[in-house]
């Protein structure tokens, strides 16, 4: 089923929800959900907005409470949280479980590969991604309810870097894994560091650039303003959002739920996707009004040579195992066929 039959199943859901009793139910089902932002950011406030949309759609049935990263469990460890029990589910970049399969890396962040994040949705929903995900996630006792994206990714840099060739020796901040090594290749010096030290070490010159989140959210922590020559939109990065749940409790939910549950997910990405797309615009038109930010736009010529460095990479981390040669044939094949690559 495409997107938009899934946008109209839910309609039709909600109009059968709202055609109810309006009488408060008791929930039969009390969720926690932990994600991989913290309190206040776009992507927390819109997953609280999902989990408050499930409680609607299953008539009061079903209650999530939404929580920040770490809240339970460190960022790396929701997966057997979720499997365990210790967490209901969790809404997250699979990335963070690359130390435990490599196949997370490639489907978590596949670097250079998207420009847009309905491109990574058509891969899930018709080119064998969901398939291949839930496969890889099922051992944990986790059922992948859905994938969903956000825009891509921003860089904030305090040197301006417009082209391939000015990477050469920039010490920017990157997450370790593919992008670690794919901006390495680039002729960058990578610098590991966790997302809360990117402003201070930006500050005090410890890197000059660094792969962070999206461009609104730079903007509101002020990261434009000590490294003032972001580049947007986006070259490099586009995470997939993984929203699961214990495979237990998925087993024993009755057909409706599970249907209000998959559909949800679609309205999710599709609201996501275009809040936070707003919320980039007014940022950037906020930046560019002032006139000591320099926003740069790299070429097609310049992102084509780094997505050409990426796919280099993407061979080497297909060799890594079954699972990774099979994302990696996958996912070139749907681009080829759709002359993305």
């Amino acid at each position: 089923m495409n997107f938009m039959n899934k946008l109209a199943g839910l309609a039709a859901v909600t109009v059968s929800v709202l055609a109810l009793s309006g009488a408060a139910l008791a929930a039969d089902y009390d969720w926690t959900f932990q994600t991989s932002e913290t309190a206040g950011e776009p992507g927390f406030i819109n997953k609280q907005k999902w989990a408050e949309n499930v409680g609607v759609l299953s008539g009061g049935r079903i209650n999530i409470e939404i929580l920040p990263i770490g809240s339970v469990v460190p960022h790396t460890d929701t997966l057997e949280a979720v499997g365990s029990g210790i967490l209901q589910g969790h809404l997250t970049d699979p990335s963070y479980f690359a130390g435990k399969d490599p196949a997370f890396a490639m489907m978590g962040n596949l670097v250079g590969a998207w420009s847009d994040p309905f491109e990574l949705l058509g891969f899930m929903q018709s080119g064998g991604g969901d398939e291949l995900y839930a496969e890889l996630v099922e051992p944990y006792g986790v059922h992948f309810i859905g994938a969903a994206a956000t825009e891509p990714e921003a860089f904030v840099s305090s040197v301006p870097i417009r082209t391939v060739e000015d990477l050469k020796g920039v010490k920017l901040r990157a997450p370790e894994g593919m992008v670690f090594e794919i901006f390495s290749k680039a002729g960058a010096s990578p610098v590991a560091l966790p997302g809360s030290e990117i402003f201070s070490a930006l500050d005090k010159g410890v890197v000059d650039a660094a792969d962070n989140t999206v461009f609104a959210t730079n903007q509101a922590l002020g990261m434009n303003d000590i490294a003032n020559f972001p580049l947007y939109p986006g070259f490099h990065s586009l995470p997939l959002i993984d929203i699961s749940i214990n495979k237990e409790i998925w087993d024993g939910l009755p057909e409706d739920l599970k249907a209000i549950l998959n559909a949800s997910v679609d309205k999710f990405s599709f609201d996501h996707i275009y809040s936070v797309r707003l919320l980039d615009a007014k940022a950037v038109s906020e930046a560019r009004a002032n006139e000591k930010i320099e926003i740069i736009n790299w070429s097609g010529d310049e992102r084509a040579k780094f997505r050409r460095i990426a796919q280099d990479e993407w061979k080497v981390w297909a060799k890594k195992s079954d699972m990774t040669q099979r994302y990696y044939d996958a996912v070139t094949s749907y681009l080829e066929g759709r002359n993305l690559l």
